[in-house]
């Protein structure tokens, strides 16, 4: 039976008191004299918040699975795991993270959409999952918008075009160049058809107006451990992945694929400063339920979700690695995913971009 749009998901199941009034007066009872026996056993219910059920509200009260769709070590991954390690203290439950890795991501998203609708399980997502790869793929095994409701965005990702370190082109420039020297020639890694690595030059290599290869890989992290090896000489990648191999000297990073620098690479120019202008590429980090989860429980993960990063030193952290932290509502996100959705399907039209 397919599940109710996203509008529909997230109410939760509720139980209705029935009082019914005796057939004969009863005598006035005493102040102090014990209440009835089903008066009694129904307090616990009326103590319950509206729209709870009694079971509902010692939520969560066992540790909450998260399904990863995407590489450990990954932009999200990296994001997630510092949020959810702050929200098992909030909760008090721990929040344990499970990587399905496969088919640029739709692996995890297919087992995560069809995993019990309790507040129990949550997939971990990056906009790829939920508005690239469905609008290229034309059974992608999952519909973003109605499997799944929205728990809330972590943080926005920044991007970075990334090169070999031994790679002969040392900017935009010189990459554009040996791309246009060689059309088609070139390659360049990503973490698999329909990913955002995928998407991000693609979408460079038309502003820029040239070929390369694409070369697709199981995740971005080996996709970016490839070009750190030399085995593909160029890539796009979320920030804060390749910073530690740019350190190290593996890597180079080019450009940064934002409007404006990187507070964090100051040094490091945009594509728009590199005779791209306009060019702007950012993906997002979230968390979202089964279709059909409890509204109580969403609630309780989005406010959990929130605190943790209104927490000072998660905060700090997550800004330390280039993340844009957003923490919004589930509407709010589920407005946004709408948005998305429908401004990718434009773009990959536009770009003729497609998987299948």
């Amino acid at each position: 039976m397919p599940k109710p749009p996203l509008a529909q998901h997230a109410h939760a199941a509720t139980g209705a008191l029935s009082v019914h009034a005796p057939k004969a007066a009863l005598p006035p009872r005493a102040p102090n004299a014990a209440l009835p026996r089903r008066a009694a056993l129904a307090l616990p219910a009326l103590l319950v918040a509206p729209g709870l059920r009694a079971q509902d509200a010692a939520f969560p009260n066992r540790p909450i699975r998260v399904i990863m769709p995407l590489a450990a070590g990954s932009a999200v991954d990296v994001m997630v795991r510092i949020v959810a390690e702050r929200m098992g203290e909030i909760l008090g439950q721990r929040l344990v993270i499970e990587n399905q890795t496969g088919a640029s991501g739709m692996i995890g998203m297919r087992n995560a959409a069809r995993t019990a609708a309790d507040g129990y399980t949550l997939a971990a997502v990056n906009d790829a999952v939920m508005t690239m790869l469905p609008n290229m793929h034309a059974t992608p095994g999952y519909d973003p918008l109605r499997d799944f409701v929205p728990v809330g965005q972590v943080a926005r990702i920044r991007w970075a075009l990334v090169a070999h370190a031994g790679f002969a082109a040392r900017d935009v420039a010189g990459l554009i160049e040996a791309a246009r020297a060689r059309p088609g020639q070139v390659d360049y890694a990503s973490g698999g058809p329909g990913s955002p690595q995928h998407v991000a030059m693609e979408m460079f290599l038309q502003a820029a107006g040239v070929r390369m290869n694409h070369v697709g890989y199981r995740g971005a992290t080996p996709a970016l451990n490839a070009v750190a090896a030399g085995e593909v000489p160029a890539g796009f990648f979320g920030l804060p992945t390749p910073v530690p191999l740019a350190e190290a000297g593996r890597v180079r990073i080019l450009a940064t694929a934002g409007p404006t620098r990187v507070e964090t690479l100051p040094e490091v120019p945009t594509l728009a400063e590199s005779g791209l202008p306009g060019f702007s590429f950012f993906t997002w980090g979230a968390l979202l339920a089964p279709g059909g989860t409890p509204e109580p429980a969403v609630a309780r993960l989005n406010a959990a979700l929130r605190e943790a990063l209104a927490t000072p030193a998660v905060r700090t952290r997550l800004e330390g690695l280039a993340y844009e932290v957003v923490g919004n509502t589930p509407a709010e996100f589920g407005a946004a995913l709408a948005r998305d959705h429908a401004a990718m399907r434009e773009l990959v039209r536009a770009a003729n971009i497609s998987i299948d």
